[in-house]
């Protein structure tokens, strides 16, 4: 075996991988947004709460794990563990790893398992150690992987649960960092969905010599990468052991992210806290509510609107281009598509007018 699978996964770019190729190697959710100001926004504080100050029990509930799934169990067994550990009642993991496969697996925790669709179709990352039936030239081998970048043509293979229908997925980077004797070693960013053991059967029909995959680690699930928030069951176990005996909620709070994190990876709207409830109940974002965006947005683009505290309130579907946002004073920003912020959790919009109106009062008559 020419490399560590797992090392190649943490440390990124080989030595030996070409250095014009580094750069580039981002899947479409990592493209840098800026941010739009439409207007300026105050929060009451009397209402929701950062993320970050959630209690534990709401922590818990709104929270996801960048779980590292080792080589063995399935990741429904894995996800069912995670369930037992914490002690809580519905999770759910996104994007199945088969049992050999290895890295990272989403767990999100109660109320979180609402997004669950949003990772679902995000891109992946995975580092894949293929092997070659017959040497071939290094040059050769490169020059056919570079062939693959781009949409394909993949039919699932037999084992697999969807249905055996011919589709089309788009290779987003696949760079060869290594080829030791029949060993290729190469990292792949690619559409959800897309069957790694898949394409390195059809690269080795196109080399001529067949292939097969030897070791997959998922290095990339959408906005879960291999960093600090990494963490395996035995440490999500150990928090959650050290949290019952101790109080100390630190541990739990560093393995169980806020769902925020499971939502990076789309672009966001900022919205006025008047809007908050109506959207909690399902109604679409008109303009007037909205007070900031991030640039790269079309329409149909899925977008997670935030409070001002950065706090996730549904995942909608853009009605307008970010440019159309920032320009409009009526019509529908976005519709809502899934809620993920309990009603009441702000007032209704007459009940803050009141409020803020009754502030300013009081604010008044002691000048």
């Amino acid at each position: 075996m020419p490399v560590n699978i797992h090392r190649a996964g943490r440390k990124g770019q080989d030595a030996s991988a070409p250095k014009d190729t580094k750069d580039f190697l981002s899947l479409p959710s990592d493209a840098a947004r800026s941010v739009l100001v439409k207007r300026i926004g105050r929060t009451d504080p009397a209402f929701g709460v950062p993320p970050m100050k959630r209690s534990l029990k709401m922590h818990m509930r709104l929270g996801a794990i960048n779980l590292d799934k080792t080589s063995g169990p399935t990741s429904h067994e894995v996800t069912a563990w995670v369930k037992r550990i914490l002690n809580v009642e519905k999770a759910g993991h996104s994007g199945t790893l088969d049992p050999k496969v290895t890295g990272i697996l989403p767990v999100l925790l109660e109320d979180a398992t609402r997004v669950m669709d949003t990772l679902l179709l995000a891109g992946k990352e995975y580092i894949c150690l293929m092997y070659i039936h017959h040497p071939l030239p290094r040059k050769r081998i490169l020059e056919v992987c570079d062939e693959f970048v781009g949409p394909i043509y993949q039919k699932p293979p037999l084992k697999s649960s969807v249905v055996k229908q011919l589709r089309t997925r788009t290779i987003y980077y696949l760079d060869v960092l290594e080829v030791e004797e029949q060993h290729v070693l190469m990292r792949v960013g690619c559409e959800a969905g897309t069957y790694i053991r898949k394409l390195c059967f059809d690269i080795g029909l196109a080399l001529g010599v067949g292939a097969n995959m030897e070791e997959l680690r998922r290095s990339k699930a959408g906005p879960f990468r291999e960093d600090e928030t990494l963490v395996t069951l035995h440490q999500l176990k150990d928090a959650y052991e050290m949290w019952k005996e101790t109080g100390d909620e630190s541990g739990l709070r560093r393995v169980i992210l806020p769902v925020e994190a499971a939502l990076a990876h789309l672009p966001y709207l900022t919205i006025a806290d008047n809007a908050v409830d109506a959207i909690c109940h399902g109604a679409p974002l008109a303009a007037p509510g909205l007070l900031s965006l991030e640039t790269g947005i079309n329409k149909g683009d899925d977008v997670v609107l935030l409070t001002l505290k950065g706090e996730a309130v549904a995942v909608a579907r853009a009605q307008m281009t970010s440019r159309e946002m920032l320009s409009s004073k009526t019509g529908i920003v976005a519709t809502t598509e899934r809620v993920i912020m309990e009603p009441g959790t702000y007032p209704k919009a007459w009940k803050l007018a009141e409020r803020q109106a009754f502030a300013s009062a009081e604010k008044a008559a002691k000048r």
